[in-house]
């Protein structure tokens, strides 16, 4: 058996401010505008991949983001969100699966609380503050760098990671990743093979957690890459990249 868990953002789909062309399929409606879309080719690729393999999306994004999303071949049968804290069965959450991701985290909540104080006296904060269902926090910055630094001084950074992602900021407890819940996954369902993509800071764990991984020529952290790992080569959509690379894998 091989899993496939992929992030989405960046990596399956797009936003309306990105360009990937004129041959493409709306993948989010949010206030009744288009706001991410899919090229044709991906759009094609994930009906064969979601064939071939266990795909999973392994996202960020809180329950509410997540099933806006429309991939183009049903309900997914497995998608992992709030950084891998939920599981997703048949578009039902697996409450066995949360109830473990927040006995994960637990002993931060004093630190979660704590990052909501400094987040709400820091004068760069452009966002509400929103506490993840007690699995992470998350605002807006116009000087992310700088709400980062706050928080690192204020946080147990033994036990909590802080990050941005563009003007997106996070406080994340180190038990709480999508490297643990890609580790959880395989175990649940006795996997032999893992392969992982994404794009960012926040797939890093994911995509060393995997067998294999695939990222993009610009991914921020390359160097702390340990899976054996596709990267990107040439010009084009990393979508397509991606599923193309899978469907050889599975081939094999």
């Amino acid at each position: 058996m091989i899993i496939f868990n992929t992030d989405l953002d960046n990596t399956m789909i797009y936003s309306y401010k990105h360009d990937i062309g004129s041959n493409k399929r709306c993948a989010e409606i949010y206030q009744g505008r288009e706001v991410s879309f899919v090229t044709e080719r991906t759009d094609k690729l994930l009906k064969a991949v979601n064939d071939a393999v266990v795909l999973v999306p392994t996202t960020t994004r809180t329950m509410e983001q997540y099933v806006r999303i429309d991939l183009g071949y049903g309900t997914p049968h497995y998608a992992l969100a709030c950084n891998g804290g939920v599981l997703v069965v048949n578009g039902v959450e697996d409450e066995g699966w949360y109830k473990e991701s927040f006995e994960r985290v637990e002993n931060c909540q004093c630190e979660l609380a704590e990052a909501e104080k400094v987040l709400e006296c820091d004068e760069n904060r452009t966002f509400e503050i929103r506490n993840i269902r007690d699995l992470f926090i998350f605002t807006k910055s116009s000087e992310p760098q700088r709400s980062v630094e706050k928080l690192q001084n204020s946080l147990n950074t033994e036990l909590m990671d802080v990050f941005y992602n563009g003007v997106k900021v996070y406080a994340v407890p180190k038990g709480l990743s999508k490297g643990i819940a890609v580790r959880r996954f395989k175990e649940k369902l006795g996997a032999d093979t893992v392969i992982a993509a994404g794009d960012s800071e926040f797939d890093l764990s994911m995509l060393n957690a995997a067998d294999i991984a695939i990222a993009p020529p610009d991914f921020p952290e390359m160097e702390k890459l340990t899976a054996k790992t596709f990267v990107m080569q040439h010009e084009g959509i990393f979508s397509e990249f991606v599923l193309e690379k899978v469907l050889e894998i599975a081939s094999q």
